[in-house]
């Protein structure tokens, strides 16, 4: 299954990417898609709807046990192509930018660059992906900022960040034409894009023992891909209803038509369950794994931590709390997952963030303020959080998918 996971986390450069996978793997177990824009007579069954770059998937037959949701994001801090981009300085051809979230900008530094997202035709959207060192963000030389080593480097997110992709004038609707060839399009079918930049180091297995997992954006495609194997390894007939939303936009704040702020999952779930009358007692009886990476304890910043709730890679699941709610675990989500990975046989850990410091956040106080179901944040442990390029335990990914799993089989 490692393998499965570093070829979804390859195959992934994009939200977008992720949908159409997610999507596949659905079909492909008998998974029927679902039309937002049309009634839904009857939603019982295995099915799903997509927009955009988010997804809900479901088996459900009856609402008397309500549901179980595990929810997950398909984006990842990155740099994003600006909607004008063909730029250039000192005899270069760059490309303009935007960061979205919170990456750490210096990690994007010094690395072949790939480019993907979807097109806006006239026909619809078409997914794109360049998968070679098309681009590249070049490092001052330590011989024009000597002090770099002993102050740190800052790095001014419009200035700084503007990748080069060839020598010589820029040319207007250069982009448009590489994206539109990538995809089979003729430029003059393409009406826009979201395309965002990726790095072209393939995920691999790292370790003197093989014991870590070095990718991009293992925050938060590890928790995609285990609630998939979660979701698809639930009986067809699962009671209560196990559900799976794979929401866009997490790292800029859910508030967009198709994030965790929206009303995607309450109305889904309210088609699913046939009316709204219906709906009300299902959710009461419900409960929600928000499921998204933990911050691990690094071993070079032990003091960036809270010094009685150590977590380690590989030393199973963690549940997150935060008494201000920026994680929405209370005590009875938190007993429903620990039974859960009871039940799968893995272990748990418990993190708390430093009282000093500001806590991240999640889709889990979205979607408990949205449905009211019972919600636990829980994840796998992990360095570099919002790097270009992260890691986590090598078997972390596949207990917390055994943990999901017997998350979604359990009475409510």
């Amino acid at each position: 299954m490692i393998d499965d996971l570093l070829e979804f986390l390859g195959a992934c450069p994009t939200p977008f990417h992720v949908v159409d996978r997610a999507a596949a793997a659905l079909r492909d177990a008998g998974f029927t898609e679902m039309d937002e824009a049309v009634e839904w007579p009857d939603a019982a069954g295995s099915r799903f709807v997509h927009r955009s770059g988010s997804l809900v998937a479901w088996r459900h037959q009856t609402c008397d046990a309500g549901f179980r949701i595990i929810g997950a994001h398909t984006d990842s801090p990155n740099l994003r192509i600006a909607p004008r981009p063909d730029a250039g300085s000192s005899g270069y051809r760059q490309l303009g930018v935007e960061v979205y979230g919170s990456p750490l900008l210096n990690s994007w530094l010094d690395r072949d660059l790939g480019v993907a997202g979807r097109l806006a035709t006239p026909s619809g959207a078409k997914l794109f992906c360049i998968d070679r060192p098309m681009l590249r963000v070049p490092q001052l030389a330590i011989h024009l900022d000597r002090e770099v080593n002993q102050k740190g480097l800052l790095l001014n997110p419009q200035i700084h960040l503007t990748p080069v992709w060839g020598l010589g004038p820029s040319t207007v609707g250069e982009f448009a034409e590489a994206a539109a060839e990538s995809a089979g399009l003729g430029a003059d079918e393409v009406l826009g894009w979201d395309a965002m930049l990726h790095d072209l180091t393939p995920p691999t297995i790292g370790g003197i023992d093989g014991e870590f997992i070095h990718a991009a954006r293992i925050d938060n495609l590890v928790s995609c891909w285990a609630g998939l194997e979660a979701l698809l390894g639930a009986p067809a007939d699962s009671h209560p209803s196990a559900v799976l939303c794979l929401f866009d936009h997490e790292e800029v704040g859910s508030t967009s038509a198709q994030g965790a702020g929206s009303i995607l999952l309450p109305t889904v779930l309210e088609r699913i369950a046939g009316s709204r009358a219906a709906l009300h007692p299902a959710l009461a009886r419900s409960l929600c794994v928000s499921a998204d990476g933990a911050h691990a304890t690094h071993p070079n910043y032990p003091e960036r931590h809270k010094p009685d709730h150590p977590i380690a890679l590989d030393g199973g699941p963690v549940i997150k709390r935060n008494a201000n709610q920026r994680y929405a675990t209370d005590a009875a989500g938190e007993a429903a997952f620990v039974a859960a990975c009871g039940k799968a046989g893995v272990a748990h850990q418990v993190y708390s963030h430093r009282n000093d410091m500001p806590c991240g956040s999640t889709i889990g106080p979205f979607t408990s303020a949205a449905t009211g179901v019972t919600t636990v944040d829980a994840g796998v442990a992990q360095l570099s959080m919002h790097s270009a390029r992260e890691m986590c335990g090598a078997r972390d990914p596949l207990d917390f998918a055994l943990a999901l799993r017997a998350f979604l089989s359990a009475a409510a």
